[in-house]
């Protein structure tokens, strides 16, 4: 489907702002740095993580995300950051690269508006190599039951002028489901109204 104005001119700048505030740039701080020698980084985005990469630990990136309009900003960062990424424009339900070709899938701020996140995952876990790693690093959903009322309650809402984001998706549960374990899990409320903060972060390992 051709994306209509606000999804050419106004989402691209919007989610950049959203996914740039400083309290989402300690999260990426925690893990982007972490990936290593071949990387696939799904839901690229704006390229938002592209200085919080340690260039001397990776060998080479791919970029996927099938929005194109958020292509212009990822090229400026790449190239702000030194970085050479290749940009794939397609989903991550079916990854159109081959089975164990990468150390390292990296996903941040994806999971929530993946259709099929699962699906997704079960691909992420395809193309891992032997003793590679999923690091992720998500907001989902929240602990408290007041919370989750309130993220089921926004929904409606929020989802369609943010990009299909679901507020409440259990993401420990989706790694798992998908075939990883989490050896050491991170989770936490960051700074803000609740219904939008609570963390998932850490790596995954193919079971």
């Amino acid at each position: 489907m051709t994306p209509n104005w606000f999804d050419r001119h106004i989402f691209p700048r919007a989610m950049d702002i959203a996914c740039g505030l400083p309290m989402v740039g300690r999260q990426r701080a925690l893990v982007v740095p972490l990936a290593q020698g071949r990387v696939l980084e799904v839901g690229i985005g704006t390229g938002l993580n592209m200085p919080y990469y340690d260039k001397t630990r990776v060998t080479s990136i791919v970029g996927l995300d099938p929005a194109l309009q958020l292509h212009p900003l990822a090229r400026e960062r790449m190239a702000q950051a030194g970085l050479d990424v290749e940009l794939v424009g397609l989903s991550a339900e079916k990854i159109p690269l081959p089975d164990v070709s990468f150390d390292t899938v990296l996903c941040t701020y994806t999971l929530c508006s993946i259709p099929d996140p699962l699906a997704a995952l079960k691909e992420m876990r395809r193309v891992l190599k032997p003793g590679g790693r999923l690091l992720y690093c998500e907001h989902g959903r929240a602990p408290d039951a007041s919370v989750r009322r309130w993220q089921e309650r926004l929904q409606p809402l929020w989802g369609p002028i943010a990009g299909g984001c679901h507020l409440g998706r259990d993401i420990p549960a989706l790694l798992q489901s998908a075939g990883f374990k989490l050896p050491e899990p991170h989770e936490r409320y960051l700074p803000g109204p609740r219904p939008f903060t609570f963390h998932y972060w850490g790596e995954a390992l193919p079971v």
